[in-house]
């Protein structure tokens, strides 16, 4: 079986390591490793070239690709990916995006204009938005089933746009005749990565996507889910799972690097609530856990308490290499099909995992 195995890109800018919740590396925060400062001047080492150098890393370790993350408080994909592609040879990028804040035409145009200009190597990430201030933030006040009925209708146009002489009069869009150029038709159209986890989300997945994506869950939790979107598609999907890793030599040391950027995390959370299917799955998970890292050890080497050391999704994986790559052999026996992993520092936690972990893979070819 062929596994793709993505790494994913700091779009927001990187922390130094767990123990210290700060944007050191990147971003927009001046005074970091990039953009950098010396004598109270701008170094010329940029956030994009951080960027590149964490992909050529991913790449040289053996990596398909990487995903780009969108948040109100990051640069665009799309731009990023046009960048990044002229550092890379032939590295994916996945381009996370809400349709909708692009029309689908334009999405369309954007996208064939990449394919050609990468040889084919745009990847979709497709969200419809958690809800709440960040959703508010983007101008968007559709609510949450109507955002999936958005996106479903979204993709139909999009597919029919790229086949072209399209037309189609719906709830949300209304296109005549609409169609690609001649020098942008042909391109390879990109696969659909599909987030979401509540029932209008399994819906359209079914419908659109070629892989369905998760948040990383306990193992039974993610087979039940899996079994929900087969059961709503006349096509199953693949699947795919994103996944924060700590791997370390040994077990202690892993554990040691938890426990140390538990007792220096902040407090108190900014982020704001909204109606994610997904986040509210999380919580109900770690509901009860307490002040114990080791009690957010939901099954072995899966553990829940990563999003108290920084943004993203609770659940990923700590132990020694063996003991992670075991982890993940045991998604790709539950029927996963691509993974997209994570690490922090970015730069140098994916040459870690390159270097150690992806080799001890028994289920990747």
């Amino acid at each position: 079986m062929t596994v793709d195995i993505y790494w994913r890109i700091h779009m927001e800018g990187d922390q130094p390591s767990l123990r210290r919740r700060v944007r050191s590396r990147g971003g927009f925060a001046p005074g970091g490793t990039a953009p950098g400062t010396r004598d109270g001047r701008d170094d010329g080492y940029s956030h994009a070239d951080y960027m590149a150098e964490v992909a050529r890393a991913a790449e040289d370790s053996g990596f398909t690709g990487g995903l780009l993350p969108n948040f109100p408080h990051t640069d665009d994909p799309w731009a990023a990916a046009a960048t990044l592609a002229r550092e890379t040879t032939s590295y994916r990028f996945m381009v996370a995006f809400q349709p909708g804040f692009l029309h689908p035409v334009q999405a369309a145009r954007m996208t064939a204009t990449l394919q050609r200009a990468t040889g084919g190597r745009i990847v979709y990430n497709v969200i419809s938005g958690g809800g709440g201030p960040a959703q508010l933030w983007w101008g968007d006040k559709v609510d949450h089933d109507d955002r999936y009925a958005r996106t479903s209708e979204f993709l139909d146009v999009l597919k029919g746009v790229w086949q072209g002489g399209h037309t189609h009069r719906g709830r949300f869009y209304q296109v005549e005749n609409a169609g690609l150029p001649e020098e942008l038709a042909g391109q390879p159209f990109p696969e659909i990565f599909f987030s979401g986890s509540s029932p209008a989300a399994i819906d359209a997945a079914g419908r659109h996507a070629d892989y369905y994506l998760s948040w990383l869950e306990p193992f039974e939790a993610l087979k039940e889910k899996f079994d929900a979107v087969r059961a709503h598609s006349a096509t199953p999907p693949r699947f795919a799972v994103r996944v924060d890793l700590l791997a370390r030599e040994s077990e202690e040391e892993a554990w040691a690097e938890i426990e140390a950027g538990w007792r220096a995390r902040p407090r108190e959370s900014d982020a704001g609530e909204g109606d994610s299917v997904g986040v509210r799955r999380s919580r109900a998970f770690l509901a009860g856990a307490g002040d114990d890292p080791r009690a957010l050890e939901v099954a072995p080497h899966v553990w829940g308490g990563f999003s108290q050391l920084r943004d993203g999704p609770a659940f990923g994986l700590v132990g020694d290499y063996h003991q992670v790559a075991d982890r993940l052999d045991r998604l790709l026996d539950l029927g996963v099909d691509a993974l997209i992993l994570a690490g922090i520092p970015h730069l140098e936690e994916a040459r870690r995992v390159g270097r150690h972990v992806l080799p001890l893979l028994k289920g990747r070819s």
